[in-house]
This record gives C-alpha cells, sequence and structure tokens, in this order.
C-alpha cells in the first residue's frame, strides 16, 4: 500500500506547482464548507464583479474610459438590484400567496379530473391510489401554506441581516470593479513566479466559465422576460411567478424545462380548461422553449465548450446535493473548471527501457 501511494504522489505530485495548486484547491474548498455562510456576501460579489467584468471589458474596448465604464456598469446593477427587489420580489410573493391561498379549489377541481380516471382507464388505475395521491397533495400543499405564515412571521428578525447585505454586497462589487488589477497582482505575488499550469488553468476557466456564466444569466433575463410579457398578453394568472421558474429554469439543462412544464400546464388547464385557450399557452410556451434551446443557447453559448449530457447531470446532482441552488447554478462552471485542472495537471511518467524503445 505505501508503495502505490508513493508511486501515486510521484506520479502527480512531482511537480512543485501541482502540489501548490492542490493545496490551494483544498483550502478553497475547505474554506466554503466551513466559512461559507460567513464569507457569503464575499462569494455573491466576487461572482456578480465576474459577470460585470465582461460589460467593462467591452466598453473600454471601443474607447470609453475604464472608471467610466466601470460606474456606468455599476449603475446598471444597481438598477436591476433595485427594480428585482421592489418590483419583480413583490409581485412574486404576493402572486405566491395568492395561489397558496387559492391551492384548495384548484386541488378540488384536480379531483374531480383524476376521478374519472380510474372510469376511462380501469385497468390502469383505482380509485384508491387516486385518493391516496390526493392526499399526499393536499398534505404537502398544506405543508407549504404553514410555511409561507411562518417565513413571513420567522423572517422579521433577519430583515436586519438582509439590509446589511444590501449595504456590502455593492460597495464589495464596485470595488471587486475598480480594484480587479490590484486584487489579482497581490494574489499572483504568492503564488510561484514560474506558473504555466494555473496560466493555462486560469485561461480556459475565466473564458469557458465567464462566458457560461454571463450568457446565462442573459439567458435568464430574455426567457423569463419574453414569457411573462406572453403569459400576461394570453391572460394566464401567477404571470410572475411562473415567468420567474420558466427563468431560472434554464440552470438546469434537459430537467429544468421539463419540470417546469408541469405547473405551467397546471395553472393554464385549471384557469381555462380544456379548450383553444389553453392549447394557445401551451403552444406559445413550447415556441418559447424551442427558441431558447435552438436560437438563443447557440448565439449565447457559440464560444463555450459543450460537456457531454451525462456529465452535465452528474455535475448538477453533485454540486446541487453540496451547495444547493448555487451549486446547481454553478455545476457547469465547476465541472469546466474540473476538466481544465485534469487536462493541465502534469503527469511525470517513467522513461521506457531502451529496449522497448528498439522493439518501437
Amino acid at each position: 500500500m505505501v508503495r502505490i501511494l508513493r508511486g501515486i504522489a510521484h506520479k502527480y505530485f512531482s511537480d512543485d506547482e501541482a502540489v501548490i495548486l492542490f493545496l490551494l484547491l483544498l483550502g478553497g474548498v475547505l474554506a466554503i464548507i466551513f466559512f461559507g455562510a460567513m464569507l457569503a456576501p464575499v462569494i455573491a460579489s466576487v461572482i456578480i464583479a465576474f459577470i460585470l467584468q465582461g460589460l467593462v471589458t467591452r466598453l473600454t474596448r471601443i474607447g470609453i474610459p475604464e472608471l467610466v465604464s466601470i460606474g456606468g456598469v455599476f449603475v446598471v446593477f444597481m438598477g436591476t438590484l433595485a427594480g428585482f427587489l421592489f418590483g419583480l420580489l413583490p409581485l412574486v410573493w404576493a402572486q405566491l400567496a395568492s395561489l397558496a391561498a387559492e391551492a384548495p379549489r384548484i386541488f378540488r377541481e384536480m379531483r374531480s379530473y383524476l376521478e374519472l380516471l380510474p372510469e376511462q382507464y380501469p385497468n390502469l388505475i383505482s380509485i384508491e391510489a387516486v385518493n391516496d395521491f390526493y392526499h399526499q397533495v393536499t398534505a404537502e400543499v398544506g405543508n407549504l401554506t404553514q410555511w409561507l405564515v411562518s417565513f413571513s412571521l420567522g423572517s422579521i428578525p433577519d430583515l436586519l441581516g438582509l439590509l446589511i447585505y444590501l449595504v456590502l454586497v455593492p460597495i464589495l462589487v464596485f470595488f471587486f470593479l475598480k480594484d480587479r488589477r490590484q486584487i489579482l497582482g497581490a494574489i499572483a505575488r504568492v503564488l510561484p513566479s514560474q506558473r504555466p499550469m494555473m496560466s493555462q488553468i486560469w485561461q480556459e476557466v475565466n473564458q469557458q466559465c465567464a462566458n457560461y456564466v454571463r450568457g446565462k444569466a442573459v439567458e435568464i433575463l430574455i426567457v423569463g422576460g419574453v414569457t411573462f410579457v406572453t403569459f400576461k398578453v394570453l391572460g394566464v394568472p401567477y404571470a410572475a411567478l411562473l415567468s420567474l421558474l420558466v427563468g431560472l429554469s434554464v440552470v438546469i439543462p434537459y430537467i429544468g424545462a421539463a419540470v417546469v412544464t408541469l405547473p405551467v400546464a397546471m395553472i393554464a388547464l385549471f384557469a381555462f380548461g380544456w379548450g383553444t385557450h389553453f392549447i394557445w399557452v401551451m403552444v406559445a410556451y413550447g415556441i418559447i422553449q424551442a427558441l431558447d434551446g435552438n436560437v438563443l443557447v447557440p448565439l449565447l453559448f457559440s464560444e463555450v465548450n459543450n460537456l457531454h449530457p451525462v456529465v452535465i447531470i452528474i455535475a448538477v446532482l453533485f454540486f446541487g446535493g453540496i451547495w444547493g441552488l448555487w451549486g446547481v447554478f454553478f455545476a457547469i462552471p465547476l465541472a469546466t473548471m474540473v476538466k481544465a485542472v485534469f487536462a493541465a495537471w502534469p503527469v511525470h511518467r517513467e522513461p521506457l527501457p531502451e529496449s522497448a524503445v528498439n522493439k518501437r
């Protein structure tokens, strides 16, 4: 066992830069695990600044001074944040509370639909199965209603912490944008002067992850906004809540769209019944999903290396299980980083004996 471990260490950690990189990665993971809640404003600020930096760079390339670009991008960020906090968030919360209040009526209508299934398909569905399913769904809705009430009452003491976050995050984002070169230079001074592997990993991760994260943020805004306008025009109730769900569903490839289709179809069904209006809603939703997958995604992510679908699903499950919603959102960038680390990691290979070389 000792010989095997010594061989692995010699093969993968014979390079000093590999050892330093391994310690940095290990330290970063441990810091997030043990101090993630404490450092949440800093981590969120770094991510937001990372997203906004692309816009700053593009503005400076067309001749706008860097400080003016940073100021303009920061104003846009603050305006977007204010619109979300004082416009979209209260509307979504009000619609969620309204949906919870109307849930009993909706599920009574759902039961009337379900009770017809045993008559139409007696060999497949029994009335006992329908009753069990209805009772389970009713219990979950009751739990959701209690959670909404308890959350609205229990969140009052956390308002002070939320206000502190709302002050800290914009300040940190501004300084991360303004002093980006100084911060990166300070980090570079503690790293080895010769670091080709780290430079290769940084270039690939910076390009791939930056394009993905910024593109995904734009995709969420476009898909959510188009869905909201479409549902408003068609008179779909809870349009803000559904558009938020549809926008966030693009974070999880192959899974999000399929999961969100169910609440969209259920609300449209109970609002309009089986008929032409319901069909138009679902056709419009299908067109949005088709345009997103076949037009918007290729435009936004043309420079991003596609991972295999199995790798994406495994990454979503793994990182989502560790870090929840943030892990789901950053599953693909994290998988890209892991791929870049493995691709650039130096492997020490023993030279072949002369006899083997002669045979070749």
